[in-house]
């Protein structure tokens, strides 16, 4: 296989184009809900949380079986496991527009969020498989401008299309998105072969995603419920204890010599910068989410903005996280590029802060400022963060490292979209201000940002492809 950098080569990034629109959908769809759920508790007929339940629901099956999916990719090959999540995320879809009650749409939106576990983790191993480590900064920043696009974008396009066509259509507009993701697809993406028969771990699959579930159904979930009573004796806490308990069994196994290729190869956090790498990616998840959701929220409750104001409002962060991605990801093959998540996690942190002053019931301009700075720290940390995180692993892990690095992203989503509902109920009930109430859930996520400039300050600084990792490159069948 040539590289991509060769006169020529332009397959390589033509498959990253083409996996981009599919990947584009899946984070789409954590936020696009958002400013539509006040239209479907009407159109619906249904309550609140109900609606919470839609977006919970997409969370939960999308989380839980990254690590599975990721895994999966390496035994049958990533194309086919993209393929099958793309068919079963574009019929679910179509499914959840045309829902006519919200349990309906509830069962379909867990089938959208399986389809897009399938997806996620097959598009960071392409990158990885497609290019050497020293040449992954370009594509990785096209990786992380889409993500940081996706993520943030959902709200505007939402409310485009709530307020012109219903809320149906943040789910129909998939489909032929997801007619195009197909076809490119077919045509652009090679068929990586893996070269050998890996052994499927069952017991820790069984492990794995029931402690994922459990963890993230309590967190995420916890306020439905008032973090007591779910069901009979059984407590918000004790599902949550649970949860941890099930994934400590599910590391003994990890570890044990009984199991001769565990799901998660416990040797792959010896490498400093992967562990390191996971800890800011939590937080990354965490603030992200954590800064959109009540402030999406502000925007229609305070100055009742529309949901289109209320996209527009926050689209400049979109497109500056989109346009700085793209650079920082070319910049992050450098020795020194840590420097580039910790400039980031900073100027997200000065971005916040400053927001929470500024919040208040008339003209929302002067946001604006913020926004486009808070892009920018977006931009810096998304596709630096992912170089620097998987450039030393072992090709042989490739699988493994990415189901676990969107996993830890995915997990720091939950952890932010519950923490900063948390908080405003809390401050909701003591004072019933909701300005106040945004501000201390935006103040919430300087503590995260700390993490993750700490975790962002340890990376090992100029650490090149490791010479006794093996080339993740794979022999590839092209699409005629």
């Amino acid at each position: 296989m040539s590289s991509p950098t060769q006169s020529g080569d332009r397959a390589s990034w033509r498959a990253v184009a083409a996996l981009c629109v599919g990947f584009f959908m899946t984070l789409l769809d954590l936020t696009i809900v958002h400013v539509a759920m006040p239209s479907m508790q009407k159109g619906l007929n249904a309550s609140l949380n109900d609606v919470m339940w839609v977006n919970s629901a997409y969370l939960l099956a999308f989380a839980v079986p990254l690590l599975l999916t990721g895994r999966l990719g390496d035994r049958f090959g990533p194309k086919r496991l993209y393929l099958a999540g793309l068919v079963l995320f574009t019929l679910a879809s179509l499914a959840c527009g045309l829902s006519g009650d919200a349990e309906t749409l509830i069962a379909a939106r867990v089938v959208q969020g399986v389809g897009a576990a399938a997806m996620t983790p097959q598009t960071m191993a392409f990158i990885t498989h497609l290019f050497p480590a020293d040449q992954r900064g370009a594509p990785l920043g096209i990786w992380g401008s889409v993500a940081g696009l996706a993520t943030v974008s959902g709200p505007l396009l939402g409310g485009v299309l709530v307020t012109h066509l219903g809320w149906q259509w943040i789910f129909f507009v998939n489909i032929p998105v997801g007619v195009v993701a197909l076809t490119l697809l077919l045509l652009w993406v090679p068929d990586l072969q893996t070269g050998r028969a890996h052994r499927f771990d069952f017991l820790g699959v069984v492990l794995c995603c029931a402690g994922l579930g459990l963890i993230v159904f309590g967190i995420q979930n916890g306020e439905h419920f008032g973090w007591g009573r779910v069901v009979g004796p059984i407590q918000i806490g004790h599902v949550i204890t649970a949860g941890v308990v099930v994934l400590a069994l599910f590391v003994v196994w990890q570890a044990s010599r009984r199991n001769p290729e565990p799901l998660l190869p416990l040797r792959i956090f010896r490498n400093r910068n992967f562990s390191l790498g996971n800890i800011a990616n939590v937080t990354i998840g965490f603030t992200v989410t954590g800064l959109f959701v009540p402030l999406v929220l502000f925007l229609q409750t305070v100055p009742k903005l529309t949901p289109l104001m209320a996209g527009l409002i926050t689209a400049p962060a979109s497109l500056m996280s989109g346009l700085v991605a793209i650079f920082a990801g070319r910049l992050s093959n450098r020795a020194n590029a840590k420097y580039l998540p910790i400039t980031g996690f900073l100027l997200l942190g000065f971005a916040i802060g400053a927001m929470t002053f500024l919040l208040h019931d008339g003209p929302q301009w002067t946001l604006l400022p913020c926004l486009l700075v808070a892009g920018t720290g977006m931009g810096l940390v998304y596709a630096p963060l992912t170089n620097i995180s998987t450039k030393t692993l072992d090709g042989s892990l490739m699988g493994a490292g990415a189901g676990i690095y969107n996993t830890s992203r995915q997990f720091g989503n939950v952890l932010g979209s519950a923490a900063t509902a948390a908080v405003l109920q809390v401050v909701l009930a003591s004072s019933g201000d909701f300005t106040s109430a945004t501000r201390a859930a935006m103040i919430t996520l300087l503590g995260a940002l700390v993490i993750g400039l700490v975790a962002a300050f340890s990376f090992q600084p100029g650490v090149q492809h490791s010479a006794g990792a093996s080339d993740p490159r794979l022999p590839v069948s092209r699409p005629s």
